[in-house]
């Protein structure tokens, strides 16, 4: 390696450093930030705590990474353009695709390495992080029951506006769902002005006692033709009191892992596996319910309907044969029949799109670990080439610039990721759409860099701007 090659990459690599790590703690403040607030207080020895931040750090390096190669290229190719050291290279015969070639080495082994980080390190971060935070849930209830959501504690969705008290442990504008426990859905509301939870470390039952409230409760009718009426038992209340049995729930180890299907937990084999799985049984199921539905209304996919012109015995109304309370009757069970069909085809065609949006989620897991290697990729050779233009370096100009371009680079990637979630792109566009959409940016500052080209050529601009000036006033002769 020569002695250039040498320089440029100590100096990238000096900067690189320092700008990962002050970012990095940047954002582990700020990802961490609501889960810190609902850990402090809670009585957790530091060794828990310590392995939650742990835990999710590695979440954060797909925003790190690719932000430091664009912040930290910009800042030493500015250096190196500001010191005129570009200028005493190129007097030697050495051209910018020359002085990067060191550098585009590293950066090549760094997305290697980024990919590899993604595909089985992050992956692994996200099992044990979500599985903390449930076994941490169930050994701290009162840590279980989130402000303005509802919460699984045991047989009981709990969602509440406000928590406060030392540990959380008083409540107020409480809605509570209770499970069946015949796993019927949930009949039973109970509503809340306030309340209390109340817990001791001799005894594995959790006392939430409510405050001024209504009991409601859905009256399953024994006659179908009573479903209509929609029956229902209201009572209001003083003081209620519910205990939860938490023998189960204290029987926890915090390093217990049972979560292990969301497609963030999967390397590249894993969700390829997935995806073939997840494919198949979508396809089953369409498959499927187009075979029963057609049985329902009577109609075979291998039978053919031909008309018969001249049976001359059938009638034209069929009804016409029926009294009019049998055509009733006939027109009731019909009608019934109709709508029963619809709420089959709503029902399933929400379950297909819930299943289509689980497929789309995986496939952009999937995209995201080759993405964030092209980003790397992507960010030096905007960085770069942006830093030999603009002349400057320190944290000055170069940061409004990285900033600039990360915040448009994670929106775009960000809006991507959410119109193909919701099925309206694809999602091999939505990973991709902020790569696509900046590569040309990449390709024209590597271009006019190369070129001794401005960022912007102001003549050009300026030019028509002083054929007007002089034409409204020309100069005396």
């Amino acid at each position: 390696m020569k002695i250039l090659d040498k320089y440029l990459l100590k100096t990238f690599l000096t900067t690189f450093t320092m700008v990962f790590v002050i970012l990095f703690f940047i954002f582990i403040l700020q990802s961490v930030w609501l889960f810190i607030a609902e850990l402090a207080g809670k009585d957790l020895d530091l060794l828990m705590v310590l392995k939650f931040l742990m835990f999710a750090m590695p979440r954060i390096i797909p925003l790190v990474l690719p932000l430091s190669v664009l912040l930290a290229s910009i800042m030493t190719f500015g250096n190196l353009a500001e010191n005129y050291e570009f200028a005493a290279m190129k007097s030697a015969g050495i051209s910018l695709q020359r002085a990067m070639r060191s550098l585009i080495v590293f950066i090549s082994l760094l997305s290697i390495v980024a990919f590899l980080f993604a595909n089985n390190v992050i992956p692994y971060a996200e099992y044990k992080f979500i599985n903390f935070r449930k076994n941490i849930a169930q050994l701290k209830p009162a840590l279980a029951i989130a402000e303005g959501q509802f919460s699984d504690v045991g047989l009981f969705n709990i969602k509440v506006d406000k928590k406060s008290g030392k540990n959380g442990n008083y409540l107020s504008g409480i809605t509570i769902h209770k499970k069946a426990t015949n796993g019927d859905g949930c009949k039973t509301v109970i509503k809340a002005k306030n309340g209390e939870l109340i817990s001791s470390e001799k005894s594995s039952t959790l006392k939430l006692v409510l405050n001024d409230g209504n009991y409601y409760e859905d009256i399953v009718p024994k006659k179908y033709a009573d479903w209509n009426k929609v029956p229902f038992a209201k009572s209001s209340f003083k003081k209620y009191i519910i205990n939860i049995d938490l023998s189960k729930l204290n029987a926890v180890d915090v390093d217990n892992t049972s979560i292990s299907n969301t497609n963030t937990m999967l390397n590249v084999s894993e969700l390829n596996y997935t995806l073939d799985s997840l494919h198949k049984n979508l396809n089953t199921e369409i498959l499927s319910f187009s075979e029963n539905i057609n049985q329902r209304i009577g109609i075979n996919r291998n039978t053919t309907i031909t008309p018969q012109k001249n049976n001359k015995t059938l009638p034209n109304d069929l009804l016409s044969l029926y009294t009019n309370n049998q055509k009733i009757d006939i027109l009731n069970i019909a009608q019934s029949n109709i709508d029963n069909t619809l709420i089959s085809i709503d029902g399933t065609n929400n379950e297909l799109v819930f299943k289509q949006k689980n497929i789309n989620g995986h496939l952009l897991a999937f995209y995201d670990k080759f993405v964030i290697a092209f980003a790397c990729f992507l960010m030096f050779f905007i960085g770069a080439p942006l830093g030999a233009i603009i002349r400057k370096g320190g944290l000055g100009l170069p940061i409004v610039f990285a900033v600039l371009i990360f915040i448009s680079f994670h929106f775009i990637n960000t809006f991507g990721k959410r119109v193909s979630q919701e099925d309206q792109l694809s999602p091999f566009m939505g990973a991709w759409m902020s790569s696509f959409i900046l590569s040309p940016l990449a390709i024209l500052l590597t271009y006019r860099a190369t070129n001794d080209i401005g960022l912007i050529n102001f003549d050009v601009i300026l030019a028509p701007f002083q054929k007007m000036f002089k034409k409204i006033f020309p100069s005396p002769k």
